[in-house]
């Protein structure tokens, strides 16, 4: 077969590789300068190590990453490290990374710590039924599991925080697989998750697959069997596959088509967006902590996540990188406001974590912002989620929405792109029947 496949995130190009292995042409088409999509990095002429625009890291769970890692040759490139993930509360991040820790914690009666404690264990460490969580909503299970205090305390700013106004919505599934897939150490590549992107690339690139940057598709149809893919500037492309990577807007834009049944499944899809403001300061903002979850009715963002904490400053020449993030629903104002009006907002709350903080020790900063970054997940959100195969001859479509019930992030991205290439060579095998 030859087969075109739009975006050079981790999912596509893993579904290329797997693609190209089985001995298919490939032709990846990328409208960005870089592949990697949501993992990809930016650079500063002071940094040894690109550093990506949304803070990443993966798990020890993460299977699928570390053995794709491995197998491009990798794999020594990976590393796991321990370090500080912290709840703000009364003025102070208070490290929560361990039973010992949630016992300490003292925004809750012990009672309260013992709850949260054991329903935590029960999350991660013992089987349940995602089906049946996903049947619920995080807020009223944890609610009366955990007790309404812990929720208040510790479940609700998260949810809130990273849902916003749709934080009453997300089912149970959700929040298990996020206990379930998490680790204490976390891993990180040498290099960045941009090192690890470009190796991907020169791994499809040595199997033969085409990658095309700069290249944004302007439209695609349906030529009998197959596809064609048009790029603006350049003559249509013809292949017997298609691969649409991305979010739900983007493959109703370029195949409007689709079957109405279809086009409705899209349509019920919501997500947040993201906005991250990184700032490269020239001593440390916190001691020690690595990533604090920050409650939205006393700090502008949701996240304050110190990468330097982490990763040491010498990768990136003494600077101390501060992520500022949020997950916002796409209308939000910090969609339209500027750098300087995010930066305004943004720094007089770094004096609520260090009172010594001066705007002068920001040496740059950089605005990063993406619309489709968050799926949103309801009750009953696995009804919703349309397949991977489109009901279009040799379409299909995979996108951060498909890897529920885990979260979004680069091991699922990894998963899904092996997954869609299954399917694609079995739709294609059947056809050469």
């Amino acid at each position: 077969m030859r087969v075109a496949i739009i975006g050079a995130g981790i999912a596509g190009m893993t579904a290329a590789y797997e693609l190209a292995r089985a001995g298919h042409a490939v032709v990846v088409f990328e409208a960005a300068p870089v592949v990697g999509g949501l993992a990809s990095g930016f650079r500063d002429e002071r940094w040894a190590w690109p550093l990506e625009r949304f803070y990443h890291h993966i798990f020890q769970t993460d299977r699928a990453i570390i053995k794709l890692a491995e197998a491009i040759g990798y794999g020594d490139r990976l590393f796991f490290r321990s370090q500080v993930t912290a709840q703000w509360w009364n003025g102070r991040g208070y490290d929560l990374n361990g039973a010992l820790q949630v016992l300490r914690f003292p925004a809750l009666p012990l009672i309260d710590r013992v709850r949260f404690g054991a329903v935590a264990f029960y999350l991660k460490y013992l089987d349940a039924d995602w089906r049946r969580l996903e049947r619920t909503t995080a807020a009223v299970w944890t609610s009366r599991w955990a007790g309404p205090n812990a929720y208040r305390v510790l479940w609700r700013p998260l949810l809130e925080g990273k849902f916003g106004r749709h934080a009453d919505e997300v089912n149970m599934a959700w929040l298990w697989a996020r206990l379930r897939a998490r680790s204490f150490k976390l891993g990180y590549f040498e290099g960045g998750f941009q090192g690890f992107a470009d190796a991907l690339l020169a791994a499809i690139r040595a199997l033969g697959v085409e990658t095309r940057l700069r290249t944004p598709i302007g439209a695609v149809r349906q030529n009998g069997a197959g596809w064609d893919v048009l790029a603006p500037g350049l003559p249509p492309e013809s292949f017997d596959q298609l691969l649409v990577t991305g979010s739900p807007a983007l493959l109703m834009r370029l195949v409007p088509h689709l079957p109405d049944a279809y086009l409705g499944r899209l349509r019920q899809l919501r997500s947040m967006g993201a906005v991250v403001l990184t700032l490269a300061l020239t001593r440390p903002l916190t001691d020690g902590l690595y990533w604090v979850n920050m409650p939205k009715d006393q700090f502008p963002y949701l996240a304050l996540v110190e990468h330097t904490n982490f990763i040491e400053p010498t990768r990136y020449g003494g600077d101390h990188l501060v992520y500022l993030g949020d997950y916002l629903d796409p209308d939000h104002e910090y969609f339209r406001l500027s750098h300087e009006e995010l930066l305004a907002r943004f720094l007089p709350s770094l004096r609520q974590v260090n009172p010594a903080f001066e705007p002068a020790w920001v040496r740059k900063s950089w605005l990063h912002r993406e619309a489709y970054a968050q799926p949103i997940v309801p009750v009953n959100h696995s009804r919703s989620i349309p397949p991977l195969r489109a009901p279009l001859n040799g379409l299909f479509w995979a996108s951060m929405s498909q890897v529920y019930p885990w979260d979004r992030g680069t091991n699922f991205a990894v998963e899904l792109g092996q997954r869609v290439a299954r399917e694609m060579l079995a739709v294609g095998a059947m056809a050469q029947v």
